[in-house]
């Protein structure tokens, strides 16, 4: 049994990568692999503390940088709980947002510069790194649209991302645009303007052509793993920032 292979789906509010994401571990549970679903900040009870206060629109006047240290925390905890365990399980691991988020939102978007973030990620993660990023690519005034139809529909307010207006959102979108550029082997662009089913055909294909690379190495837990071969461990409800 080898170290599992870890996914995880990036890009701007209201990309619809929350969705993508659950059609995308009943996918590969159809094919026999076991699937740790999760998210980011979140993750654990932990995690998900920290994620109330990061993205609640009443939390005022917390500073780029508190804001990049409680991102990290939450990642530590995150890592520790669930990212780690799960690959050495030998799962795969598909995460609503990791690290990329940080550079893109904090590094790109809040200005922080991309040193002082990957400060932080080579403290933090370490090699644990994505084996494979969609970053799920939309204008950023059809995606805050998008967002804030959402949240017209749930009846609730405005997430505390969702308000900081479609120039930081443009930063956040060069942030990852620029990281997909440099790391174009890693890091698959997915044009997510069309139907529902038209973006998962697309995610699809990317990740089985990614996994068909990787035959060699063992996916799924050996057979005496019982019921949890196929599994899927849900991400928490509502979707995530």
């Amino acid at each position: 049994m080898g170290r599992g292979l870890f996914i995880t789906l990036e890009g701007i509010d209201g990309t619809g990568k929350s969705t993508q994401l659950r059609l995308l571990a009943q996918h590969l549970k159809k094919r026999g692999l076991t699937v740790r679903v999760t998210r980011e900040p979140g993750g654990t009870g932990v995690g998900e503390r920290i994620r109330k206060i990061l993205l609640a629109s009443s939390t005022r006047r917390l500073s780029p940088l508190a804001e990049l240290v409680l991102m990290y925390a939450a990642r530590a905890q995150h890592l520790e709980e669930v990212i780690r365990p799960s690959l050495e399980r030998g799962e795969i691991v598909l995460s609503d947002r990791y690290n990329d988020a940080s550079l893109a939102y904090q590094g790109y978007g809040r200005k922080l510069g991309v040193e002082t973030v990957r400060a932080f990620d080579r403290i933090i993660c370490g090699d644990t790194q994505p084996d494979l990023t969609l970053l799920l690519d939309l204008p950023p005034r059809l995606s805050l649209r998008r967002a804030r139809a959402r949240q017209s529909r749930r009846n609730s307010k405005q997430e505390r991302f969702e308000r900081q207006g479609v120039e930081f959102h443009r930063r956040v979108r060069r942030g990852y645009l620029e990281i997909a550029r440099l790391e174009p082997q890693r890091v698959k662009l997915v044009r997510a303007g069309g139907a529902v089913a038209e973006i998962q055909a697309q995610i699809r294909k990317l990740v089985d052509n990614f996994l068909a690379g990787r035959r060699k190495r063992p996916l799924t837990h050996p057979a005496t793993a019982g019921d949890n071969v196929g599994a899927v461990h849900p991400l928490p409800k509502g979707e995530g920032w």
